[in-house]
Formats: C-alpha cells, structure tokens, sequence
C-alpha cells in the first residue's frame, strides 16, 4: 500500500471527526486523560479478557525500584527474568510471548502515557522508565493486535504519577547491599490550569557478579493542561543517560556451581556491555465533541544512541543512532443500536523507526575495523476499529478489526562486500471477538477470540551471513482462545482464564559457533499453548491481606525441525516454567506499620529446545518492615527489607539455546535494603 493510500483513510476519519457536531457546553466535566487497556474508559471488570492494574501504592511503597517486575508478580501469567543484567534488559513474558528475547522485550507492546516504548519493529525495552513515578501499570494478558498492531502478545500499559493538587516536594533514598543507590527527589503542584511533576533519579550498583555495573539517571516530566471544559493536553518528557551497564555473560552449570559470582572469561576480555542515551517527549490531546463524543490524538519523537560490546571478535561491536516518531488519532463514540447501548471506537496509528547501524570488529574492548554500515527503516501503518454493543441486559459483545502494513528497508553503506540493501513488506488483518455476561452483580463470565502477530525485530532480521535482512524469516501469528470468571466483592477478588494459543512459525533464537553470545532467530513450524490462570486476593483481617496468583503453563512445538535437521517436535517451549505462584502477605495497622511477605515459586523450565537443559525450580522469599507517619505537612515513610530471605541458590536469567551451554546466569544471595522518604505539602 502506498504512503498516499495510507493516509487517505486518516484523513477522511479526521475530517469527519472534525465536523461531527457542536463543542460541549462550558457545565461538563473536566476532560481527563487516562491511559485505558480497552483504549476506551472501561473498568477491567467489564472487559472480556484478562486484564490487571496494581496502583502507586504497590508500585512505590518499600520497592527496590529496579524494575517493573517488582509490582507485577501478583498478575498471573506474566513471567520476568534477568531483574539484575542492565545490558540486557528486563525479559518479560505473558503467556509465552516475549520468552523467545536474547535482550529487551518481545512480542509484548510497552506504552507510557498513550505513547509508545515498543518500536515499530516490535523491540520494546523499560529501560527509559522510572519506575519512582509510575502512578498504575496495567497488563493485559493474552494476544491483543486488534487495537495495538504488531508485537501485541500482551500490553503493559504504565501511567506516570500526576500531582494531588497541593504543591509538594519529595526525597526519596534506597540504598542496599551491592553499593546499590538510588537517590530520587520529585516536584509536583498544580498551578492554574496546569498540573505538572517532576521527577529525577539516578541508579547505581555494582552488582552481585563481577563485570555487572550499572548506572542510570532519568529526568521525567508529567504537564496536564486544561486547555477549557472540554478539552485538555498531556505534554510528557523522559531523559535517560546510561553510561555504563556491563555484562558479565551466560555461564556453565559447572562453573556456576563453582563461583557464581564470575563472570565469563570473554565477557571480560572483550569489554561486554553498553551505553545509551535516550530522550522521548510525547503529546496527548483529548477533546469532548459532545455528550456521546471524544476525540483523542497523540504525537511523539524519541532519539536513542546506543553503543554495545558482545563478547567476540568479528562485529562484536555495534553503534546505533535511533530516532522513532509517529502519532495516531482516534475517535470513541456512543449511541444506541436497536434500543441497546453500544459504542464505537475507530482510529489509526503511524509509525516511523529509522536506525543508523554500524558495526565493528571488537578488539579486547576498542574498537577495530569496520565491518557494517547501514541505515534500516521501519514504516508501520494500523487502522483499527472495535465495536461494543449491549445484546441483553446482561451481556455485552465486543468486536474488533485492526489492518497493519509494516515496511522494512535496509540500505546496505558497506558494499566492499556487496550490496545487502533490500525491502521486506509485511501485511496483517487482526480481528478479535468476546462475550461479557454479568449474571449476578459482582461476577462476570467471558469469552474471547484474539489474534497477534509479531514481525522479526530488525536485530532478529540480521542475516547469519553477512549484512542486510534475512529474508527467510516469516512473522510468527496466533491464535487465542479464552474462557474466565471475573468476580469480586467488598473484602476479595478471584479471577480465573483458562486459554488456548495455536502460534505458527514460531520466532527461536540460536547461537553460531563462530559468533558465541550474538543470538540469530530461525521460524519454528507451529505450536500449542495451554494455561490456566488463577488471582486470588483477600482481606484476612483489618489488617491482613493474602494475595495469590498461580500459572499453569503446558507450550509445547508441534512441528519444528531446525537448519541442522533436529526434530523438536513435541518438546517444551524453553525458557517458559510449567507452574509459577505468587504469594504474598501483608500486615498494616493504624499507627502506620507494615510488613508485607512475598514468596514466588518458580517451576522447572527447559534452557533449550532439545529439553536436555532443565533448569531446577526455585523459591523466592523477600521480607519487607516499614512505618508510613505523618508530622503536620510532613509524611515520612521508611522501610528494611531482605531479598532472597532464605538464600536459596536461583539463576537471574536463562540465555536460551546459547552456544557451549552458556546458559545461567546466577542470582544474587541473600541481601538487605532500606529506604526512606520525605514528602512536605505545602499551602497553595
């Protein structure tokens, strides 16, 4: 489809948008702009899927804050390794999608304040997020390109902290073993129309392993502007300068059983690791056309410079200049159809990734000859539409249609070894239907059909033989299918999804022998996913509350035979456990202590396709005391806490099919933290 061809539709829903009808009277109320799973306002409850939202609360309070996983092990379904290897970034899955990832985040959409982490190519990463400001995250659990596109396995949704109205100032510290720091201090107040915070940190460790550093400093900003009843604007920035983040590599069992604390003799030689400085600003607008009517659009540019050493010699060096941008436009409408409620939402997204990549040889650290130079450009177009009208009383049906046309052109700059330039065009219709029925007023029964699709990340095209794309790659699609029960009352909440995902061509990572740590990806034949997914929280007592979240998890390859002619046919998907809980339980009382008490289990899992490499299962205890008190206009909190409290030995991260059975990465064992935090309110 041509560029011109694309942006008709977008001009004819704009235009029409345009001149639907009058603006609302001056008497309505604030328009507000939130960040919604369903892309419309619609509470969980109601939305025929999977879908959780943890609040400030569990984000912030007595949290490491070193990752998103940290309040996100109540969700069910959602698995995260590699929490303490900063080169490669958090390893995030929901129901498998995103296990397959050597570094960063696959096969599930990240999006901060309406606006993209995930790039058109479908790579996504939280490393330009700060956790310290996060208001709510939001998951949805279970393939989605419907309404987000390509990428779309699950969505993580994360709103930025707004300000409470009074002006305030914050410090926070967390401090712990392993020279970890993390200073922080926020601004937030309202002034006129304006609400705005402020917020800066800066991270650093050195890391339970050695070669394991990490430092990072983030400046993020959140201005809501009521621009009049009506209408109103969300201008978010983010600054994230990270200059160091070493990586200390995959290891043996045996040599992990000998000195965890190592790292792999080529990671040191060759200096592995990276360094990145990335700036996003994003602009969210929003406007109530009329009583049934609202508009909302989002634009943004993000610029990314990113260096990386991997431990080998021939092009183990690489320098990325990234800028991505794009925008979208959407329009929710409500009405009536034949007597019954119903509601319309259509839209479309537009999407530019543009990469200059070069690499080089890695000399022991320095860098060598050059041996790449490229520019790779990814062109991503989606229209979508969804449509939720009430068939009973009691029921309400949802249907959704998105088309994408994704676009991958590579200009090959170093023809001393012939020209690689090349295109790829990738095309998708995602349709998705489900079913809400509310027979009693605190339960909900679902059903759904969903579909996703993932094209090769432009580091997952990288050709095996030299520059260009590996135009032997096909996307990987699914097919979900998922039954659950919603129900809820004054002092609990129970969930439970029992699913069904049929996944073709299969995006698998291996290794090269003469590139050992630089990770290709070939298509698997096809699949089968089977989970159940149980939530369960409860007020014990005032004071008590237990909250359990179990995963039950059987992917197994149906047909996969790979280049070297292994059958994998009926094996364990890797890197996935069979059986993951979650439980955790906490006390506070009035005078402001609490302790709180999470266990995870994590099951045995496969490090490879072949299944020979199992993993054992492990089981994970961190203790946290604190006391939350309020001094006049000051409100001072302060927590101990203990990671791995019962020191069980567990890998950090598993490096999948990695060459020389390089696959663990050992954890950290047990060890403390504490924190403080002062906040004053001031007068207006």
């Amino acid at each position: 489809m041509s560029t011109t061809l694309k942006i008709i539709p977008a001009l004819i829903l704009f235009v029409y948008i345009a001149q639907v009808t009058p603006i609302a009277n001056a008497d309505s109320d604030p328009v507000t702009i939130t960040i919604t799973p369903a892309r419309v306002e619609k509470p969980n409850q109601d939305i025929p899927g999977a879908v959780n939202t943890v609040g400030q609360d569990l984000i912030q309070t007595a949290t490491e804050q070193l990752g998103i996983d940290e309040p996100l092990k109540q969700i069910p379904g959602l698995f995260f390794l590699n929490r303490y290897n900063f080169a490669q970034d958090l390893r995030a899955s929901i129901r498998g999608f995103g296990a397959r990832s050597s570094f960063g985040i696959r096969g599930i959409k990240i999006i901060v304040d309406g606006i993209p982490e995930t790039l058109p190519d479908g790579q996504g990463s939280v490393d330009g997020v700060d956790i310290g400001s996060a208001r709510q995250i939001s998951v949805i659990r279970g393939p989605v390109s419907a309404l987000y596109g390509n990428a779309s396995g699950g969505a993580i949704l994360i709103e930025t902290e707004r300000s409470t109205g009074l002006p305030f100032a914050e410090f926070k510290l967390i401090a712990g073993e392993y020279d970890y720091q993390k200073p922080q201090v926020k601004l937030g107040g309202t002034a006129g129309n304006l609400d705005y915070l402020l917020n800066v940190s800066d991270t650093s460790i050195e890391g339970y392993r050695d070669h394991s550093d990490f430092d990072n400093t983030q400046l993020s900003g959140r201005f809501d502007y009521s621009l009049e009843d009506d209408a109103a604007l969300v201008t978010t920035i983010h600054h994230t300068d990270q200059p160091v983040a070493k990586d200390p590599g995959g290891i043996t069992l045996e040599e992990a059983e000998e000195d965890p604390k190592q790292a792999r003799d080529r990671n040191l030689q060759f200096d592995a690791g990276e360094v990145l400085e990335q700036t996003r600003i994003g602009l969210s607008y929003k406007r109530r056309v009329d009583e049934q009517s609202d508009l909302q659009a989002r634009i943004y540019y993000t610029t990314r410079d990113f260096q990386n050493r991997l431990p080998f010699q021939g092009s183990g060096a690489v320098d990325l200049e990234r800028a991505f941008s794009g925008g979208g436009l959407t329009s929710i409408h409500s009405g009536e159809f034949v007597g019954q409620p119903t509601r319309w939402l259509l839209g479309f997204d537009y999407d530019v990734q543009d990469d200059d990549r070069q690499r080089y040889d890695n000399l022991d650290g320095e860098l060598g000859p050059q041996t790449l130079d490229q520019n790779e450009k990814v062109t991503a177009f989606g229209l979508f539409m969804q449509n939720e009208t009430r068939i009973t009383d009691a029921a309400e049906l949802t249907v959704g249609l998105r088309f994408d046309e994704i676009e991958f052109d590579v200009s090959d700059r170093f023809i001393s070894d012939g020209d690689d330039s090349g295109r790829i065009i990738l095309d998708q219709i995602s349709p998705t239907i489900g079913i809400s029925v509310n027979t009693q007023a605190d339960t909900r029964y679902y059903a759904s059909i969903s579909s996703s699709f993932e094209t090769p990340t432009t580091t997952e095209f990288a050709n095996p033989g030299g520059g260009g794309f590996n135009q032997d790659l096909d996307p990987q699609q699914a097919r979900n299918i998922e039954v659950g029960i919603k129900t809820q009352g004054s002092s609990y909440r129970f969930e439970i999804a029992l699913f069904h995902i049929d996944v073709d061509d299969e995006l698998v990572p291996f290794e090269l022998a003469g590139q050992p740590g630089r990770t290709f990806y070939e298509n698997a034949g096809s699949s089968t996913r089977n989970g159940i997914e149980i939530a369960y929280q409860r007020n014990l007592t005032r004071q008590i509350e237990l909250a359990l979240a179990y995963t039950w998890s059987d992917f197994k390859f149906d047909e996969f035979v790979d280049d070297n002619g292994n059958d994998f046919g009926g094996k364990q998907i890797p890197g996935i456990p069979e059986h993951l809980l979650q439980v955790d339980l906490s006390w506070r009382n009035n005078t402001g202590y609490f302790v709180s008490l999470k266990n995870t289990y994590t099951g045995t899992l496969y490090a490879d396709n072949a299944n020979k490499a199992k993993v054992k299962s492990s089981m994970l205890s961190d203790l946290r005391i604190g006391y939350r008190h309020f001094y006049g206009r000051w409100e001072i909190d302060g927590f101990v806490g203990v990671n791995n409290l019962f020191d069980d030995d567990y890998f950090n991260n598993i490096r999948i099919n990695a060459f020389g059975n390089r696959y663990y990465e050992p954890a950290a064992e047990r060890n403390g933290l504490f924190g403080i935090t002062m906040r004053r309110n001031f007068s207006r």
